[in-house]
C-alpha cells in the first residue's frame, strides 16, 4: 500500500527521477550532493528526507553508491511530473505564457490541482504528448514509455537529427537555444564534431550553427534514418 505523501516528499521523488533521467550515461543512482544542489537545500536536510522516503520503500540509499528510486517511488514521481507538465502546456496554450517561464509556475500550481482538474486541463489542450520543452508527459497512472532519444553531445558527424527536448529550464539558456533555432521539432544535420570534446557544427536548412559541448548536453535528439 502506497503511503500518504506530503507535497515535499513528492517533490523530492520527482527531482530524483529527473536527475537519474538526465544522466549522460544510463545509471540507476544519483548522489545526495547532486540532489542537494538541484533543490538548493543543505545536505543534512536531503539526508533526512532520503531516510524518510527510504523507510516507505520509495528510495534505496546505498552508502558510497547513492540514491536509487524504487518502482513504487518512480510511479509517485511520474504522477507529479504528469501534473506539472500538463500544467506547463495549459499555461502556455490557454494562458498565453511564454515557454520560458511556465516551468516554475507549473510546479507551484500543480501542488493544489486535483486529478479531475488536471484531466480537464489535459483535455482542453488536446491531450498533448509533450510539454513546451519537448519533455514527454507521463500517464496519469505514473507510466512513461522509453523515449529513445540521446543527448546531442553523443551524436557523431554525418547524422541527421530532430530535436526532441530541452533539459534546462533556465530562461537565459532557453532564450539562447531559441535564438539558435534548436527548439523541439527542429531538424538539422551534424556537420562536424571537433575532437577532445570540442564544439559541434550544425546545419539548419541553409544556416550553420556552432555550439559547445556544454550546450549540447542540454539538448536531446532523435537520430533520423
Amino acid at each position: 500500500m502506497t503511503p500518504v505523501l506530503s507535497s515535499k516528499m513528492r517533490a523530492y521523488l520527482a527531482e530524483i527521477f529527473r536527475l537519474i533521467d538526465r544522466q549522460l550515461k544510463p545509471v540507476d543512482y544519483v548522489s545526495t550532493s547532486q540532489l542537494a544542489e538541484m533543490l538548493d537545500v543543505s545536505p543534512p536536510a536531503v539526508n533526512r528526507m532520503v531516510n524518510r522516503l527510504g523507510n516507505h520503500d520509495l528510495l534505496d540509499h546505498q552508502r558510497y553508491q547513492g540514491i536509487a528510486i524504487t518502482d513504487t517511488g518512480r510511479v509517485e514521481a511520474l504522477k507529479l511530473i504528469h501534473k506539472q507538465r500538463v500544467a506547463e502546456v495549459f499555461l502556455a496554450q490557454v494562458m498565453g505564457m511564454s515557454w520560458l517561464e511556465v516551468s516554475e509556475e507549473a510546479r507551484r500550481l500543480s501542488d493544489g490541482l486535483s486529478e479531475a482538474v488536471v484531466q480537464r486541463m489535459f483535455d482542453m489542450t488536446d491531450q498533448p504528448a509533450t510539454c513546451p520543452h519537448g519533455e514527454p508527459i507521463p500517464g496519469a497512472d505514473g507510466t512513461l514509455p522509453p523515449a529513445g532519444d540521446v543527448y546531442l553531445s553523443q551524436v557523431e558527424a554525418g547524422a541527421a537529427i530532430r530535436v526532441s527536448r530541452l533539459i534546462t529550464r533556465e530562461s537565459d539558456r532557453l532564450q539562447y537555444v531559441e535564438a539558435l533555432g534548436l527548439v523541439p521539432g527542429q531538424v538539422c544535420d551534424v556537420i562536424h564534431v571537433a575532437p577532445f570534446e570540442g564544439p559541434m557544427q550544425l546545419k539548419l536548412g541553409r544556416e550553420f550553427r556552432i555550439i559547445g559541448q556544454s550546450l549540447a548536453r542540454l539538448i536531446r535528439v532523435h537520430i533520423l534514418p
